[in-house]
C-alpha cells in the first residue's frame, strides 16, 4: 500500500512524495528538498502549525494520505538532545538498568556519540568498548584451529531503523530526524568478515578523509581497546585450540603494538614544527586570465522562460511592500542610532582579513588578501606592483550598486582611509580599475600585467548550475488567489455584495 503527501515550500512551490507505512519522515523531507532543489539540513516539516518528529515512520506520525506538509526553515543554532543508549546481553549486566544517558548537540554525529559514551562522564564511570570490539574465532570455523579476532561492528536501532555502515554512523542526530527532545538508541553488534586490525585501519583511513582532525583520536583509542580484547579473547582461543595445535595463535600481538607506538612522536611535533610564515599583503594570492570568449558566460546559460514569469507569490509580495511603504514610520531615537553605530563598529572590528579582487581594463584580474588595517594606499601600491606600466595613473572604483562609482584609491587624495573602518568593506570585494584621462592610447591597449605575473594567471572556472528537475505527475497549476478577510473578491463578486446600512439614503 502506497500513498503520497504534498510538501509546500516557503515560496509556495509544491512537491509530491510517495510514501509507504514504513517510510520515515526524514526521508520524506530529503526527497521533497531534492525535488525543490533545496538543502534538507536547513528545513523541517510542519503539519497544521505543528512540528513533526522526523525520526518516526509515516504510520505512527498521525498523518493521512494526501496530507499537506509545510516546509519551514530550521534554526541555525543546534539544540540539546537527551540520548539514551540501551545495551543488551553481557554489556547490559555491567550497567545499571542496561542504559546510559547523556546530553549531546543535534549536530553531533552518531560515531562521536558512541565515542563519548565509551569514556568520560557519559559512560557513568564504566570503561566500555563499542567501536573497537573483536570476537575470537578459529580460521576454519570449528572448535579447533588457529584463532583470530574478528571485528564486531555496532548496529544502532533508532525507532525501528538500523544504522550499521560508517556512512550511516557519520550522520548527525539532526540528519537522522532528531532535532529536539529525547531519543532511545538500541545498540547491538554483528560479527564481520574483517579482522580487528584490518577494520581499525579502514576506520582510521575513512575518518582521515571525513574529519582529519579526529584521526589521531580514532587511531589511538582503539589501540588500548584491542589490547583489552586480546586479553579477554586469549583464554577462549587457547581452550579451542589446545587439543590440536601446540603453538596456538590468538589475537595478533603485533597490530596493537604498532598502533600504540605510532602516536609516540606526537608530543615532539609542536617543537619541530616550522614557524608560521607571514604573507606579504602586496603580493596577489590569485591571478586570473581574461575571458577568451567575446560572449559573456552568463549569456551562454540556457534558462527557460518560465523562470521569469511572475507568480502569485511575487504579486502578493509586491502588494505587501507597496502597503508597507504607505505607512508612517517613526524616526529612530538617539539611543537607537547610537546602538546601531556601536553594532556596526563591532562588526567591523571583528573582521580579521579582507579579500579584494581588482578587475583590470583588459579583462584580467588579481586578488589580494589584506589585513583589516589596510588602507586605500596599500591597495593602490599592490596594484602598481603588478602593472606593466607602473608610472601611469589610475583610479580604483567600487562597481555599480549601493556605492557604485565611489573612489577607493587614486593618484591624489582619497587613499589614506582604511578599507574596513573607513569604507566599511567586509568579506569579498570587487573593485574596478579605470585609467586617468592623461594615459596614452597605446598603454590602454597594451597588456596590463607584467609578464612575470601574467605567466601565473589561471582560467576563471564558472560553476555549472544544475538543471531543475520537472515535477512527477501532473504539471504545476497556478495557485488560486485567496479572498481577503473582508470578503472582497474579483469582478464577478459584485452581485453578491450588500449595500451597508450607513450608505443608504433617505428613510424607509
Amino acid at each position: 500500500m502506497s500513498a503520497h503527501v504534498e510538501v509546500i515550500a516557503t515560496d509556495l512551490r509544491r512537491a509530491k512524495v510517495k510514501v509507504t507505512p514504513g517510510t520515515f519522515l526524514v526521508d520524506v523531507l530529503r526527497e521533497a528538498c531534492r525535488k525543490l532543489n533545496l538543502s534538507s539540513d536547513r528545513y523541517l516539516l510542519k503539519h497544521k502549525q505543528k512540528q513533526l518528529d522526523l525520526s518516526v515512520p509515516f504510520r505512527t506520525a498521525g498523518l493521512s494520505p494526501g496530507a499537506k506538509l509545510e516546509l519551514v526553515a530550521k534554526s541555525s543554532s543546534p539544540t540539546v538532545i537527551n540520548v539514551a543508549l540501551q545495551f543488551s546481553g553481557r554489556d547490559a549486566a555491567q550497567i545499571p538498568n542496561g542504559r546510559l544517558t547523556g546530553k549531546f548537540s543535534s549536530e553531533t554525529t552518531l560515531w562521536k556519540v558512541l565515542r563519548q559514551f565509551e569514556s568520560g562522564d557519559a559512560s557513568g564511570g564504566h570503561n566500555l568498548n563499542i567501536t573497537a570490539r573483536g570476537t575470537a574465532q578459529t580460521s576454519s570455523g570449528t572448535e579447533s584451529g588457529s584463532g583470530q579476532l574478528y571485528y564486531e561492528s555496532p548496529v544502532l536501532n533508532i525507532m525501528g531503523r538500523e544504522l550499521s555502515t560508517m556512512e550511516d554512523l557519520q550522520k548527525t542526530l539532526s540528519q537522522c530526524g532528531i532535532n529536539s527532545g529525547s531519543v532511545l538508541i538500541r545498540v547491538s553488534f554483528q560479527t564481520t568478515t574483517k579482522t580487528l586490525y584490518e577494520a581499525m585501519e579502514d576506520i582510521s583511513r575513512y575518518m582521515k578523509e571525513v574529519d582529519p582532525e579526529s584521526t589521531e583520536e580514532v587511531a589511538a583509542a582503539p589501540a588500548a581497546d584491542q589490547a583489552n580484547e586480546a586479553q579477554t579473547a586469549e583464554p577462549a582461543a587457547n581452550s579451542a585450540t589446545e587439543t590440536t595445535d601446540p603453538n596456538p595463535q590468538t589475537a595478533q600481538p603485533d597490530p596493537p603494538t604498532t598502533a600504540t607506538t605510532e602516536p609516540a612522536p606526537a608530543p615532539t611535533q609542536p617543537a619541530t614544527a616550522p614557524p608560521p610564515t607571514t604573507h606579504d599583503p602586496l603580493t596577489p594570492t590569485s591571478v586570473f586570465q581574461a575571458p577568451s570568449n567575446t560572449v559573456p558566460a552568463a549569456a551562454l546559460i540556457s534558462v527557460p522562460d518560465t523562470v521569469y514569469e511572475p507568480t502569485i507569490a511575487h504579486a502578493q509580495l509586491h502588494q505587501a511592500r507597496l502597503l508597507a511603504s504607505t505607512h508612517n514610520k517613526r524616526l529612530k531615537s538617539d539611543s537607537e542610532l547610537a546602538a546601531d553605530a556601536s553594532a556596526t563598529a563591532a562588526r567591523l572590528a571583528a573582521v580579521t582579513s579582507l579579500s579584494v579582487r581588482v578587475r583590470f581594463p583588459d579583462g584580467t584580474a588579481a586578488q589580494w588578501t589584506l589585513p583589516p588595517d589596510a588602507s586605500g594606499a596599500t591597495l593602490y601600491a599592490a596594484v602598481r606592483g603588478v602593472m606593466a606600466s607602473p608610472q601611469q595613473k589610475f583610479r580604483l572604483l567600487l562597481p555599480a550598486g549601493g556605492r557604485g562609482g565611489h573612489v577607493v584609491a587614486d593618484a591624489g587624495e582619497g587613499q589614506k582611509n582604511q578599507l574596513v573602518k573607513g569604507y566599511g568593506l567586509r568579506g569579498g570585494v570587487l573593485v574596478n580599475l579605470n585609467w586617468e584621462d592623461g594615459v596614452p592610447e597605446d598603454v590602454r591597449r597594451a597588456p596590463f600585467l607584467r609578464d612575470v605575473v601574467a605567466s601565473t594567471a589561471t582560467q576563471v572556472v564558472v560553476p555549472e548550475v544544475p538543471d531543475e528537475e520537472p515535477e512527477e505527475g501532473e504539471e504545476a497549476k497556478p495557485a488560486k488567489p485567496e479572498r481577503s478577510a473582508g470578503g472582497g473578491g474579483g469582478a464577478g463578486d459584485g452581485a453578491g455584495k450588500k449595500v451597508p446600512r450607513w450608505l443608504k439614503l433617505g428613510k424607509k
